[in-house]
């Protein structure tokens, strides 16, 4: 017996040393193209968005639109991350986040594929939304995939893929203008152009397509049967930072959409020409570049985030203030300051992260954040629109998005508080 026992144990460690080689290896190669898949997912988080904001006054001629189509244009975003963005949790659970967000990247290329040739403004509404639900669940999806995969490099991971968003919402912006010229002036290709981008994300992901609800290997057991006792008893509505977070969050794309939507058309309507104000455009998105990968690491080192909305707030009140007073004057200060404003996602999404300490709950405070959040930033673009439309001007615009500035730095206060949802929430 003790020969047996002898005899298997060397054949199992055997086993385990010709496997060791191996198991690294494999485990760094998906590891790269899982960074991979994140960084070119992330890349088409926003192109859907930012193009047809720098290319808003021929869509709005060719399809016949009025101002205030235009502004519910630039609102169904929010409109499809809140409702979308929800069932990313459940779809994750079932078919695993890999799969979902493969589909999620299938369903951006085939929207912005279809939308431009979809005919009349119900069909390219509809085709948009085909695009913005595959953005919905995998924007709800991003925190909680680095949070699994990553959970020891929070803060680097989510500036990399912020980073990788920002600079692929500033891509669109910049160089749709151009492209639509350089290839014969037709806003349709010039939207088109977009899909190959996010059908090339989808390659990354085809080898977690099969990975369901199993969590990495990496990963210690207790680890994963904690997570599993923890998602179904959180509550996530009774924690008031969930609420503050789902507030800011809010409030912070509610002021990024009626940028990305409206900003280029301000300008235009100062006088500034369309190629350099799709620039301005793209300069307000890139400095997410930069900004995207610093902030969060520095905010995942700070017990508190509140200083960096204060920051970041004080930034967007200055950029209103010169759009309202010089808009084409100090034109490329003011897109410098309202770029950085912008940068309160890359931190919303940082502090997702690290107000939950479970993956479970990260999924939990994902989809409520954003989903809540886009719920609350449906009005605002459409809002512009109409204030645009019925004044005739830009100043009753410009006072609303300097209004929500003010409680949208409240709330980042509260919610960049050092606590945990789970310390809150009901069980």
């Amino acid at each position: 017996m003790a020969r047996e026992e002898t005899r298997t144990t060397t054949f199992t460690a055997a086993v385990s040393a010709a496997d060791e080689p191996r198991r690294p290896a494999t485990r760094a190669w998906r590891t790269r193209l899982l960074v991979l898949g994140i960084v070119l997912s992330a890349f088409n988080l926003r192109p859907a968005i930012t193009s047809l904001g720098a290319l808003l006054e021929e869509v709005r001629d060719g399809l016949g639109m009025s101002g205030s189509v235009a502004g519910l244009l630039t609102s169904v975003p929010p409109l499809c991350f809140a409702v979308f963005g929800v069932t990313a949790p459940r779809l994750a659970r079932r078919f695993g986040p890999g799969a979902v967000v493969c589909a999620g990247m299938a369903a951006i290329a085939a929207g912005l594929l279809i939308r431009p040739y979809a005919g009349g403004t119900a069909g390219f509404l509809a085709a948009s939304a085909l695009a913005l639900m595959g953005i919905a669940v995998s924007n709800v999806l991003m925190p909680v995939i680095v949070k699994r995969w990553f959970p020891d490099r929070v803060g680097s991971m989510t500036g990399l893929y912020s980073m990788a968003l920002a600079l692929g919402t500033a891509a669109a912006a910049a160089v749709t203008v151009p492209m639509t010229e350089a290839l014969g002036g037709s806003w349709q290709s010039g939207l088109t152009v977009w899909a190959a981008l996010a059908a090339a994300a989808v390659l990354p992901w085809i080898p977690f397509v099969r990975q369901r609800g199993a969590a990495p290997a990496e990963e210690p057991a207790g680890r994963r049967e904690h997570a599993r006792v923890v998602a179904p008893a959180l509550r996530i509505t009774r924690s008031r930072t969930a609420w503050a977070l789902a507030v800011f969050f809010g409030l912070q794309a509610t002021a990024a959409y009626i940028t990305m939507g409206w900003m280029a058309q301000i300008f235009r309507d100062a006088g500034v020409p369309a190629g350099t104000a799709g620039l301005l455009l793209a300069v307000t998105m890139v400095m997410g570049v930069p900004l995207a990968f610093v902030i969060p690491r520095v905010a995942a080192r700070l017990p508190q985030q509140g200083p960096i909305v204060v920051a970041l707030g004080a930034c967007g009140l200055a950029g209103y203030a010169g759009l309202y007073l010089a808009p084409a004057a100090g034109a490329w200060a003011w897109a410098l300051l309202l770029g950085v404003a912008n940068c309160s996602f890359p931190l919303a999404l940082t502090m997702v992260g690290m107000r939950a300490r479970t993956g479970a709950g990260v999924a939990q405070l994902s989809a409520f954040a954003q989903s809540t959040g886009y719920l609350i930033s449906i009005p605002g673009p459409l809002l512009v629109g109409v204030l645009y439309q019925h004044s005739g001007g830009w100043g009753l615009p410009i006072a609303l998005m300097s209004a929500l500035m003010v409680p949208q730095m409240v709330v980042g206060v509260l919610a960049g508080r050092n606590r945990t949802v789970e310390d809150e929430a009901g069980r």
